[in-house]
């Protein structure tokens, strides 16, 4: 038999007990895949624009200048 608790682990009785049932033998968890950060589509847009190296760099402490758009006075 298979059974599925979900453990609020901010409270202090919950960590507790959750150190208890690993120190049980026939207790196991099972890996957690972790999800993307981003969306496939994102990173192959990404990594195709580095490949062709057609992107301008800019300076987030100075955007405008480093897009050529500081207007001079």
């Amino acid at each position: 038999m298979e059974l599925t608790i979900k453990i609020d682990t901010r409270k202090k009785d919950a960590k507790v007990f959750l150190e208890y049932i690993k120190s049980l033998s026939f207790v196991t968890f099972p890996e957690k895949e972790k999800e993307p950060v981003y969306d496939k589509e994102f990173v192959k847009k990404i990594k195709e624009a580095e490949e062709r190296a057609d992107y301008t760099t800019v300076n987030p402490d100075n955007v405008w200048e480093s897009l050529g758009l500081e207007s001079k006075n």
